[in-house]
């Protein structure tokens, strides 16, 4: 994993309480894979005219703890322990503002587009790390952005095969621990 420059965060109400991972796809421009633009985004260095498509993401500060690039790479914006600004307004299990209680994942991607098989490989094996290292975390509690601002949002997309996802993390589960680095 690396670690990439971002200031889009703050300290969470309560650090011990990280309880919900979220997907999520990000492509800039849209559907457009392999540019420098999600590291300018989440770094705040984005020109803004760049791209005709980049004018609406003038002055938007956010953030992810981590972005898996199609090739698998994972590189981390935020520390886990800090608030990532992910979800926006959402809500989980009766509570408002996840971004609280949550960690962000970014797939590069687009909604309707197949995400990679190298990317699935990587999110098991972040998302393994990341249920054995914060014990209030689940494979129930792993979610998409759509599922917690329905209406709103509707990423990771149709594309995203989260029975696929889901075997792969179970698989990643009975398997001895990994030692030391989650992906």
């Amino acid at each position: 994993m690396i670690t990439r420059p971002c200031t889009h965060y703050d300290d969470r109400p309560d650090p011990a309480d990280i309880s919900l991972l979220v997907i999520h796809n990000i492509s800039l421009p849209p559907a457009t894979f392999n540019t420098p633009y999600i590291d300018d985004f989440f770094g705040g260095r984005l020109d803004c005219n760049a791209h005709p498509y980049f004018a609406r993401l003038a002055g938007v500060r956010v953030s992810a703890h981590c972005v898996i690039f199609r090739d698998g790479r994972i590189w981390q914006y935020v520390p886990f322990a800090k608030r990532a600004w992910h979800a926006g307004l959402s809500l989980f299990d009766g509570r408002d503002k996840c971004n609280d209680f949550s960690i962000g994942i970014e797939l590069e991607g687009a909604d309707d587009v197949p995400f990679t098989a190298a990317q699935y490989q990587a999110l098991s094996r972040l998302c393994h790390w990341l249920l054995s290292q914060y014990p209030t975390l689940a494979p129930e509690r792993i979610l998409g952005h759509s599922d917690i601002a329905p209406g709103r949002k509707t990423d990771p997309g149709p594309a995203f095969n989260w029975t696929y996802f889901r075997q792969l993390l179970a698989e990643q589960q009975s398997a001895p621990p990994a030692a030391g680095e989650p992906a």
